[in-house]
């Protein structure tokens, strides 16, 4: 079998990862689960003042915006069940709170509350989830909110025991607010920002492989282009090589007939090669692809590959795997067979390949004698162009993972305890069973 030719235009799937939507919802969950503290914390504030302090309050519209609290706290779980959350709710959940936290201090003292900071807990949760925009209109309505609590508010009636008191009262109450506030914010804005940082990080690998993929299409293109135009000289070489055929004096001299035959069979290679990555270029995403045992499809790859290095001594072994087949494709031939180029080009006496069976499927492992990865190699292996050996090299291991994203599997590198390194093709099984004879 001559080398295989890799289907230049494979697309891998999709990374997996929090979507933006998928972020915003996340993110209302975590003002939810904020407004349950909410609901907790005022009930037990009114109860205590009204009955442990005994000053008077008017438990009853207190109370029914407590419950208005809750309340809007199922409908927002129901919401996320079944609706799509975008940022208009998170703004509208935003700002029912900030009335909500108007009316409380409008029946306990307006803005001589010590709470009354609490306003700015909606602003910066509003200025990290929302746009511009609606910040701004944010912290607008905190401020009018504020100015109408200055003017029109219902005054605490101290009881006379507490009259003196009154001011160590604020300051107990403005401390306790502060604390509150520094509680909740590092707690909420923690987990808000670990859910944008995964937005972020997904977007930024979809980023990745979008450019990936477009260099796997330009390479694709490229690949194809050269087959086409290679088409004709070839052509034009094997004519003439059956023309000398005929040549009384090549035909006699066994020298050169036998140059001739090595030409021949050259040019039939090429020949195939050009149709492998037509074929590839054409190939609708490897569904002509067909399973095959895999130690016959690695036994084959081998004995195919050996006399293009015929001083690399190389090693096989395959454990466990009987009965276990692979879906065989071009591609899949044409990444291992780079993975043993590179093993062969870093160690040029020896490598080895091992086939094994495990949890992750069917393990295929190139080991090597030579100098190893770089830790900068390791971080960014199955990258385009992450190579030491300048530019235009380094697409190898980059094509591999590609193939084994494609094919639902991954590749992994490490370099080994005693020297050498071992890349790893973890590829999923077209089928676990064993062989009836």
């Amino acid at each position: 079998m001559d080398k295989p030719l890799l289907a230049l235009t494979l697309r891998p799937p999709a990374p997996s990862g929090p979507s933006a939507e998928s972020t915003v919802s996340d993110n209302l969950r975590q003002l939810i689960q904020l407004r349950w503290i909410a609901v907790f914390g005022q009930l037990v504030a009114i109860l205590a003042v009204h009955y442990g302090l005994g000053i008077s309050l008017p438990l009853v519209p207190m109370l029914a915006v407590v419950a208005s609290l809750a309340l809007a706290n199922f409908a927002a779980a129901l919401w996320l069940a079944h609706l799509r959350v975008t940022n208009r709710e998170i703004m509208l959940a935003l700002l029912f709170d900030t009335a909500a936290l108007s009316v409380q201090l409008y029946f306990s003292g307006g803005a001589a509350n010590p709470f009354i900071s609490l306003f700015l807990l909606q602003v910066v949760l509003g200025a990290i989830l929302l746009p511009l925009h609606w910040v701004w209109g944010l912290v607008a309505a905190s401020c009018l909110a504020y100015a109408a609590l200055t003017v029109v508010s219902r005054p605490l009636a101290y009881p006379p025991r507490l009259l003196s008191e009154s001011l160590d009262l604020y300051t107990l109450g403005a401390g306790l607010c502060f604390a509150l506030m520094g509680a909740l914010l590092t707690l909420f804005i923690t987990r808000i920002s670990r859910n944008l940082l995964a937005r972020d990080a997904y977007l930024a690998d979809l980023r990745r492989q979008a450019a990936e993929e477009d260099g796997i299409v330009r390479m694709g293109l490229f690949a194809s282009s050269a087959a086409h135009e290679l088409g004709t000289p070839l052509a034009s070489l094997s004519v003439i090589l059956n023309d000398w055929r005929r040549i009384p004096a090549i035909a006699r001299d066994p020298v050169l007939a036998e140059e001739r035959a090595v030409m021949e069979a050259e040019v039939l290679r090429c020949k195939t090669i050009v149709t492998e990555i037509l074929d590839s270029a054409g190939e609708p995403r490897g569904e002509a692809m067909a399973s095959v045992a895999a130690e016959d499809f690695f036994n084959e790859l081998l004995a195919a590959w050996r006399p293009t290095h015929p001083r690399v001594a190389t090693d096989f072994a395959c454990e466990s795997a009987d009965g276990s087949a692979v879906v065989a494709s071009p591609a899949l031939r044409q990444a291992i067979w780079n993975l043993l180029d590179n093993a062969a080009e870093a160690s040029p006496r020896h490598l080895a390949v091992q086939v094994r069976l495990d949890r992750s499927g069917l393990v295929v492992a190139v080991l090597d004698e030579g100098p190893g990865f770089a830790p900068e190699q390791l971080r960014e292996v199955g990258r385009p162009h992450q190579s030491t050996k300048g530019a235009g090299h380094g697409m190898g291991l980059f094509l591999a993972a590609s193939v084994a994203r494609k094919l639902g599997g991954r590749l992994e590198a490490a370099n080994r305890p005693g020297g050498g390194a071992e890349v790893r093709l973890i590829l999923p099984l077209a089928a676990h069973a064993r062989r009836t004879t």
